[in-house]
């Protein structure tokens, strides 16, 4: 009997054993479990969250299945873990749960199902469960639901996360795609962004065919939210650029690759050793941008009316004049003020028909402009300075002005006020008019007897007269020679004034060569952007009134043509367009800019020499 009751005992010890031992495999093998979570219904442009989550923190190679084209990925995955501790009875319990977070964004209607995801949990490979989703409808704007979920794509993603091209990109405008020569077109780049971007670098190519100009910005960049295709992007204006268009054409902006840094959180770092120790819980990521090149047609400007200015845009004209009334040979001061926008730094000086015999000067130039977004603003000022020589009464005309109105797309006059002068007669003995009117006049009483002379008297011999005297053949010849040199020496002055485009030609390097000595005092004064002004208006000035090529003609390739065609040599004319690519690459060259502007000025008068040299021979 107690043998029997021994040999029960033992059988039930193992089935209790055995009872324990499939309780306790039972629980690891709910432990090694993947659940799969996502909304059961969403809309067309809705975001969601789809979750796994591993009832365990011991996992790695987690694989998610392919997700259908109906659904763009946002965000993720995101990988969170969670611990939990419990004390019951004295007994200590603890649980842990790793998840992967995605956030989608559904793009079409109708049923679709992401398949299972794969995952090691305890060097056992588990499935995960497939999820089933129904879109239908459009999302609507707003909600709780998609308020965090905006806010959940500007949080800083994990280490590892990819950066697609939907995250980081830039957008490349510009105000105007259609223009006509010397009209400005603003050129924008703008950055829009889903990660945390803390630096970009990207450097503007030389444009060919447009003068270019950079629009300050504040170095410090604002960024602000925009929706864009249901997602809130932070974007900011990272540069922006005016450009003036120089020959007519389809002109093409190239492409340009920004350098980024974009910051991610390294989850494997503990954040509070890493602040105690001197580490860090983030890591940097370059990312290369790309941003797309545009095209922009330039149409050729209407046939140009005599006395065009050159301008672009929309100007006023206004003049002053310091004095009504000066005495001869006083100076006075003429001021002729040119405002607006548009190319105005590039326009010619205005014309004032001053009077005869006024002895005029060169204009004093002021700039007065600011570069904005809308071009060159502000005002070019000219100082005009006369003197009269002669009293009397004198009309100035008004200055008139000729431009390319933009906005109507056809040529408009404008003129400035005109002046009255009155001139006085001048200090000085030479003006000086004795009066004799009230002495009394000698009258002769008798033929026979003349007027007494008094004082010496120088006799001569009868018939000794100076008219048909050799003295008097001699003066006479003196007086025709004279006669006749002057006659040829104003012959030729009055041909010389009548050929304006040799007179242009002759003075086009004294003209360059002042505009390069006033570059050279910018450069002393370390003025680069007025200096790569100064050397550009020389070199352009120069070829202008040497070849007799307007302002508005002027390019590149009507520069070689003209230049062949004056025969000189193709090594001179590719030193002289060099010159001006130097000049506007060494603009925006980074390095010093006291070596750049040293090796543009160089350039530009060696090559003025060259071609004066070669002109000449």
């Amino acid at each position: 009997m107690m043998k029997q009751i021994m040999i029960g005992n033992r059988w039930a010890v193992f089935v209790a054993l055995i009872i324990l031992y499939c309780s306790f495999y039972t629980n690891e093998l709910l432990a090694q479990r993947l659940t799969a979570r996502a909304p059961q219904q969403v809309a067309v442009g809705q975001q969601f969250r789809l979750t796994y989550t591993a009832d365990t923190d011991d996992v790695n190679g987690f694989r998610i299945g392919q997700i259908p084209d109906a659904f763009e990925t946002l965000m993720g995955p995101s990988t969170s873990t969670s611990s939990s501790f419990q004390m019951i009875n004295g007994k200590t319990s603890q649980s842990s749960s790793v998840t992967y977070t995605y956030i989608l964004s559904a793009t079409k209607n109708g049923t679709f199902t992401i398949p299972a995801a794969t995952i090691n949990i305890n060097g056992a490979k588990v499935s995960s469960n497939t999820v089933k989703i129904v879109v239908s409808g459009q999302a609507q704007n707003g909600g709780t639901s998609n308020g965090r979920q905006r806010q959940q794509d500007h949080e800083m993603r994990d280490a590892g996360t990819a950066i697609s091209v939907n995250d980081l990109f830039i957008r490349v405008s510009a105000n105007k795609k259609r223009v006509v020569e010397q009209e400005p077109v603003l050129l924008t780049y703008k950055v829009y962004t889903l990660v945390d971007l803390t630096q970009l670098e990207g450097k503007m190519p030389d444009l060919k065919g447009f003068h270019t100009q950079e629009v300050p910005l504040p170095q410090q960049k604002s960024f602000s939210v925009e929706q864009l295709n249901g997602r809130p992007y932070r974007t900011v204006t990272w540069s922006q650029y005016v450009m003036f268009p120089q020959i007519t054409g389809k002109l093409q902006i190239p492409s340009i690759t920004f350098n980024g840094i974009v910051v991610q959180r390294n989850r494997n770092v503990d954040p509070f050793e890493a602040f105690f120790n001197g580490g860090s819980g983030y890591v940097e990521v370059k990312k290369a941008i790309n941003a797309p090149g545009i095209d922009i047609q330039v149409d050729p400007l209407p046939e140009r009316p005599v006395g065009f200015s050159g301008g672009v845009g929309k100007f006023s004209i206004s003049a002053t004049l310091d004095k009504n009334e000066v005495k001869a040979n006083d100076p006075i001061n003429l001021r002729v003020t040119v405002s607006g926008v548009g190319n105005l730094k590039l326009i010619k000086e205005p014309v004032v028909g001053f009077p005869k015999d006024f002895d005029c000067y060169d204009a004093k130039l002021t700039d007065k402009t600011k570069l904005t977004t809308n071009g060159v603003e502000g005002s070019m000022v000219y100082d005009f300075l006369a003197v009269p020589r002669h009293q009397g009464d004198y009309d100035i005309p008004a200055v008139e002005f000729i431009y390319f109105d933009t906005a109507s797309k056809q040529y408009k006059t404008i003129k400035s006020e005109s002046f009255h002068l009155h001139v006085d007669k001048g200090e000085g003995g030479g003006n000086t008019v004795q009066d004799f009117t009230g002495q009394e006049d000698v009258q002769l009483l008798a033929k026979d007897i003349r007027h007494i002379k008094q004082g010496s008297v120088r006799q001569h011999a009868a018939g000794d007269y100076f008219f048909g005297s050799t003295f008097y053949w001699i003066t006479i010849a003196v007086l025709l020679a004279v006669f006749i040199s002057l006659f040829i020496i104003f012959r030729q002055r009055a041909l010389a004034n009548a050929d304006l485009v040799g007179a242009r030609a002759g003075k086009a390097n004294k003209v360059a060569t002042k505009r390069l000595k006033k570059a050279a005092r910018l450069m002393k004064d370390e003025k680069a952007g007025e200096f790569f002004d100064e050397v550009l208006r020389a070199l352009w000035g120069y070829v202008g009134d040497k070849l007799n090529i307007p302002v508005t003609e002027l390019s590149r390739e009507n520069i070689q043509e003209r230049l062949s065609v004056r025969k000189v040599d193709s090594d001179t004319v590719k030193l002289f367009i060099e010159a001006l690519d130097e000049c506007e690459f060494q603009r925006y060259a980074p390095g010093d800019p006291k070596g750049n502007m040293q090796k543009v000025y160089k350039s530009a008068m060696g090559a003025i020499e060259k071609i004066e040299g070669t002109i000449k021979k």
